[in-house]
């Protein structure tokens, strides 16, 4: 079920004005459990990032945990093994996240977008095309 609703958290952030998150998103974050929040928030965060790169991605999925298991202390999350798909293609994508403590608003934020992921990896790190 996190993965629906993350993907109805993504579509809604990507369709949004570049401007802060809008009430839907917020009001669907809001119902979550903290921990469950403070992923979605920080993949939200990441999707916005990417999407205003300089590369020029067109982010519309992230998977945290395609290659590694985040790690969560507190407020904060890091994501060294996630993945996310742009124009039919998967990245690999690290990042650094720090949130208030009801998860909602982004205090520290780095990321770094890796490597093109090779098609033949796909299934085996729950990557769909």
């Amino acid at each position: 079920m996190m993965k629906i609703i993350g993907a109805f958290l993504l579509a809604i952030a990507v369709s949004a004005p570049a401007a802060a998150m809008d009430k839907s998103a917020a009001d669907e974050l809001e119902r979550l459990d903290p921990q469950t929040r403070l992923e979605q928030r920080c993949d939200l965060e990441a999707m916005e990032r990417i999407h205003k790169d300089p590369a020029k991605m067109v982010p519309d999925e992230l998977v945290a945990y395609a290659f590694a298991e985040p790690k969560i202390s507190g407020d904060k999350i890091r994501s060294t093994g996630a993945a996310f798909r742009s124009k039919g293609e998967w990245y690999h994508l690290s990042y650094t996240c720090s949130t208030s403590p009801d998860h909602m608003t982004i205090l520290t934020f780095q990321y770094a977008i890796g490597q093109l992921v090779p098609h033949n990896e796909w299934d085996h790190h729950f990557l769909v095309p």
